[in-house]
């Protein structure tokens, strides 16, 4: 299960919500929101997530929170080490071996290991696509 999907389960679980029921209401399939939640399949797009902040009534910080923990929902990683070090090589490809033997304290201790050492760089903002598209046409119009 991904970051996303416990908080979407959680979300339903709350307010008593089938995935049938959800999926219905978002126009997607039940198969789709059940991989989503399972981490089966790779983070919703935004006007999805859009979509089931809405549905579930979310505002500012947790419509903010959703969208942030889909950024990390991401199941299928591909790493490229190119250009790192052999140490930070070797360490990847360890994490990748190992990560599903750890325990959840000792992820929790390595999230904290790199919150203390690494500075919270904020996620850069792109413009809403309504503004993209606008820059686009008066760009062919020039």
């Amino acid at each position: 299960m991904t970051p996303f999907g416990e908080k979407l389960r959680a979300l339903r679980a709350a307010r008593g919500v089938l995935q049938r029921e959800m999926a219905a209401a978002l126009a997607v399939s039940p198969a789709y929101l059940s991989a989503l939640e399972h981490g089966r399949r790779g983070a919703p797009s935004a006007g999805l997530i859009h979509q089931i902040a809405e549905y579930f009534g979310l505002i500012w910080d947790d419509a903010d929170e959703l969208r942030t923990l889909a950024k990390l929902s991401r199941p299928r990683l591909k790493l490229n080490t190119a250009g790192l070090t052999p140490e930070q090589t070797a360490l990847a490809n360890r994490l990748a071996r190992e990560l599903r033997n750890l325990d959840p304290m000792t992820v929790a201790a390595m999230h904290q290991i790199l919150d203390d050492v690494l500075p919270a760089k904020p996620e850069p903002r792109r413009p809403p696509a309504k503004t993209r598209a606008n820059r686009a046409a008066s760009a062919r119009d020039s």
